[in-house]
């Protein structure tokens, strides 16, 4: 089949009196934000583009189609498709949700306490079956306090009284800065509802009491650039979880909210990154991350003495806690793990007794031993003496001497942070003797704030440079070889991709690269994108400041196109997402195919109706996620086994 090419049309660009060439410019078009919610506003020219695109990734996968159906079977039968949420007990109501065999979508349900009269309040594949639509992606959903109405905000809060019309609504508070979004919640001891303006930096809260009819949002810190702050009361005291004077945070308190007599509760610790709180009648409860691990420590506030909870014998794993019940005043919660290798395990814990009962697993039908695994951690040295985590999932009988591919995951953006969660799909390639490593680089926060501030602005290409590291490692520790090296990201894991298969194509065989943020420059540069300004403080703002610009420009993957020899890439993307455009992995491709000089795979899929985490649904994710694995399989010549 005759390989695609996009019309070429000359647009020369510039800014800062640099100049530079772009053919393909012109897929962009004035009313994309149009485009995205109505697709038959897209260029006919590029629409069949897409299409040709995605006829030909079928025509070049098309001896994976039994691979891609194998793949499916295995993932889905790992999944407990009938399945049911522990219960969680508020005034009134247990609120539970359950999956269903046949059912896309999760069914939220509840029971009046003492009664045993279920009721269903939300079913997702009715709602998406109402829309009359083929994708339905799900935001937050929530029941308001007093357990009769679902709730969701703006950028602009308003009071509304039930019973009367929404034009007497009264707006209480809007947020002017674009770049600001908005959200209003409820403190722990339900006194005070909280609101609160922030972008990825910065933070701004206001609040008023619950019992005021006509609500006046009082300041409690005017916003300083690159501070975060939250806010929570209980048993009359308050407690200020701040990035103020504490890098990677601490935790103040006071007795009154407008004090600026503020003293430490948990004093800041370097390159450790300390959490919220979480209030019972006698207990507080914390956790804390460092070297891309989480801790989870309960303080009891009659003795004041603290103790970490240990869940696991294992090394590497992911905790958590929640609550059972809304009445704080009781000594039991439940407490999870899951490790790379260990499905997820919860317990009901007394803190007082120090007694658990395992009250869920996460089943697998089909069958998962975990001491078939083997987890590890290791640590790289990168470029500039910073030490690099990266956790190991493989398989007991995949042999260590450079023969094994490797998967190298990495993100490294916004201050995510990877845990070291279980992940039944992944077991369809550790189970074929493919390497599972993840990478966690700057741009997170695994190792606190300077983490992340270490890994964006100025400092973006730290992130680049800590994923090549860790390639480089593991192929001198014989997990595996140059050329062996499947790289995956996402998003601005996908700007990551970008990024390394430019500065080392030699070291992949594969890329796999989802709804990637390639044509950064151009995106930055528009700031009548929605998303764009937001963005500033994470990678800058290269149309006012020179410095930024340069910076950009020497490492955006679509002007850093070589011709040279490239891996073999697989590029993913959705005609509606409105996160990452999909002219930007449109155009990467286009150019790509222009420049390299080998015969490897270089594939584009897009979705036409879908978003920017791909196609809605538990089987639709599950179609991309064999998909994805089909194309590594076929690359690494894995297919029939």
């Amino acid at each position: 089949m005759k390989i695609p090419q996009l019309r070429k049309k000359l647009e020369v660009k510039s800014c800062h009196n640099i100049s530079w060439e772009d053919n393909y410019s012109w897929v962009h078009q004035e009313n994309i934000l149009e485009v995205l919610k109505d697709g038959s506003k897209l260029l006919p020219e590029v629409r069949d583009y897409l299409n040709e695109e995605n006829k030909y990734t079928d025509f070049q996968l098309k001896d994976t189609s039994e691979i891609q159906k194998t793949l499916f079977k295995e993932i889905k039968g790992r999944i407990k498709l009938e399945d049911e949420s522990l219960k969680y007990k508020d005034k009134a109501y247990e609120y539970w949700t359950k999956t269903t065999e046949k059912g896309n979508y999760s069914i939220k349900l509840r029971k009046k306490i003492g009664t045993e009269n279920i009721e269903e309040i939300w079913n997702g594949d009715l709602e998406k079956k109402k829309l009359n639509t083929n994708y339905f992606g799900v935001g937050d959903l929530e029941v308001s306090y007093n357990d009769k109405y679902l709730a969701y905000s703006l950028d602009e809060i308003f009071r509304h009284e039930i019973g009367k019309a929404v034009k007497d609504d009264i707006l209480i508070f809007e947020e002017k800065t674009k770049a600001f979004t908005v959200g209003i919640g409820l403190t722990s001891d339900e006194k005070y509802y909280l609101i609160t303006s922030s972008d990825h930096n910065t933070t701004e809260k206001y609040y008023f009491h619950v019992d005021e009819k006509i609500p006046e949002p009082k300041l409690i810190k005017e916003r300083e650039k690159g501070i975060i702050y939250s806010i929570n009361s209980w048993n009359n005291n308050f407690y200020m979880h701040t990035n103020k004077d504490a890098e990677d945070f601490k935790i103040l308190v006071s007795k009154s909210i407008d004090s600026n007599n503020w003293e430490d509760f948990i004093s800041a610790k370097d390159e450790t990154l300390i959490g919220s709180l979480i209030f019972l009648n006698n207990w507080i409860i914390r956790t804390e991350l460092t070297n891309a691990l989480d801790k989870v420590f309960i303080r009891n506030i009659i003795t004041n003495e603290e103790e970490e909870l240990i869940f696991t014998d294992e090394k590497v794993y992911d905790p958590s806690v929640s609550l059972r019940q809304k009445d704080r005043d009781t000594d039991e919660i439940y407490i999870s793990y899951s490790t790379p290798k260990t499905q997820n395990r919860t317990y009901l814990y007394n803190i007082k007794t120090k007694e658990k009962k395992l009250v869920k697993e996460q089943i697998i039908p089909s069958g998962h031993e975990p001491n078939d695994y083997i987890v590890e951690r290791l640590e790289c040295p990168s470029h500039d003496g910073r030490v690099v985590p990266i956790t190991i999932t493989r398989h007991k009988n995949t042999p260590i001497d450079g023969s094994a591919e490797l998967l190298l995951y990495g993100y490294g953006s916004y201050g995510h942070s990877m845990s070291p969660t279980f992940s039944s799909t992944r077991l369809s390639l550790i189970k074929r003797n493919i390497i599972w490593a993840t990478a966690h680089i700057r741009g997170g926060m695994e190792r606190g704030m300077k983490w992340w501030k270490e890994g964006k602005l100025l400092n973006k290409k730290n992130t680049f440079k800590d994923y090549i590291a860790c390639a480089k490692f593991l192929i001198e520790k014989k997990y595996t070889s140059k050329k062996k090296i499947i790289g995956m990201g996402g998003s601005a894991g996908g700007l990551l991709m970008g990024v390394v298969v430019n500065e080392e194509p030699d070291l992949f065989l594969g890329v796999v690269m989802a709804v990637p943020f390639v044509d950064s420059l151009t995106t930055n540069l528009d700031h009548s994108l929605p998303l764009t300004i937001g963005e500033f403080d994470e990678f800058g703002n290269a149309k006012d400041n020179k410095k930024h610009f340069d910076y950009i420009y020497s490492y955006a993957p679509y002007n850093n196109i070589k011709k040279t020899d490239y891996p073999n890439i697989l590029i993913t993307t959705s005609l509606s997402d409105n996160r990452v455009l999909f002219d930007e992995p449109l155009k990467f491709t286009a150019k790509l195919r222009e420049y390299k000089t080998d015969n490897n795979l270089l594939l584009l899929k897009t979705e036409m109706e879908a978003g920017h985490g791909g196609k809605s649904g538990r089987d639709g994710a599950i179609e991309d996620i064999a998909f994805d694995y089909a194309f590594i399989l076929k690359i690494a010549n894995k297919v029939n086994e």
